[in-house]
């Protein structure tokens, strides 16, 4: 019987998904993250990678005005109508570079891989899409900027989390009251990026001109 509940509960997400005209019940995630840590100003640059269908980038236009703008990534092309603020692209995060994208205040990553039923394997692939995401957050937020990524728990979490670190003064980890009673999956959460510091190599070889 309880069992039952918990399933009624978690459907329950779903169907209100539906009745507010959200386009997935994940919404509801990015919402309670935001409310947890506020990860949104009005006037903020999003970039929401694994977009598709687009629920995290239309709460995000929601929550950054007209001011702001939102650019969704995901292999999916998109299908969603979108508002002004937000632009949704049909893109491989493997194939494109980080740098071409300008600066952003907040990257935010649903991205999940396609499950094979392997939970090892499936834990393997969601790492590499969670590092990736992190190597968007390290080339595009200026200091202070935030970062927001799923990641399957398993054997490289701790590898996952001192990277995180290593970017963000602040960081935690949430699990979200609308992530399935069965899901694996946690969001590491990196606020107020770090300044960024150039090496000495970078020094070494810098045009004395422009220093």
């Amino acid at each position: 019987m309880a069992r039952s509940r918990r399933r009624r509960h978690q459907d329950s997400f779903g169907r209100r998904a539906k009745r507010e005209g959200h386009l997935a019940r994940s919404v509801y995630k990015l919402e309670e993250i935001d409310r947890r840590v506020r990860l949104f100003r009005r006037g903020h640059r999003v970039l929401d990678l694994g977009a598709y269908p687009g629920s995290w980038s239309l709460y995000a236009a929601k929550k950054v005005g007209l001011e702001g703008r939102v650019l969704g990534l995901d292999i999916q092309p998109p299908t969603a109508a979108t508002p002004a603020n937000v632009e949704l692209r049909h893109a491989d995060i493997y194939e494109v570079d980080p740098k071409d994208f300008g600066t952003f205040d907040v990257v935010i990553s649903d991205m999940a891989p396609s499950t094979t039923g392997n939970r090892f394997t499936d834990q393997c692939r969601s790492f590499d899409l969670f590092m990736r995401a992190l190597d968007f957050a390290e080339a595009l937020l200026p200091p202070g900027g935030s970062f927001v990524g799923k990641l399957f728990v398993g054997p490289d979490f701790d590898a996952a989390r001192d990277r995180l670190r290593t970017l963000f003064v602040q960081h935690r980890i949430i699990r979200p009251k609308a992530t399935r009673n069965e899901s694996i999956e946690a969001f590491l959460v990196g606020l107020q990026r770090k300044e960024v510091v150039a090496s000495t190599l970078d020094a070494e070889t810098a045009d004395p001109e422009q220093l």
